[in-house]
């Protein structure tokens, strides 16, 4: 059975076409919330430029660093395939503009 066309609100305006899955607004706040937690509330954004490059280094680190439950702990663009030298050296990388720390295996 399907949901009855509801309009979603989109950066501020209605958008009526396709209606909005029942999740989907869901899995938006849940990373809205998860964005202002772990970023937006540690940082004084001065400038609409300023706040692009954090979100675009934050949207980096969720996409191909960040463990999600859903995923096994592993992150979105992760390969299973691709072998890890448990040898090489740990080494460490500052991102979204100091806030978090990325470990990773060095080549």
């Amino acid at each position: 059975m399907t949901q009855p066309a509801q309009p979603c609100l989109a950066v501020g305006r209605r958008r009526t076409g396709r209606p909005c899955a029942a999740t989907s607004v869901g899995i938006a706040e849940r990373f809205v919330g998860t964005l202002r937690r772990e970023c937006l509330d540690h940082l004084l954004i001065y400038g609409e430029r300023h706040l692009r490059t954090v979100l675009a280094e934050y949207e980096r680190h969720f996409n191909d660093h960040r463990p999600h439950q859903g995923g096994s702990l592993h992150p979105p663009m992760h390969d299973p395939g691709k072998v890890i030298d448990m040898t090489a050296r740990i080494r460490h990388r500052r991102t979204v503009t100091g806030l978090i720390s990325e470990y990773y295996r060095a080549a």
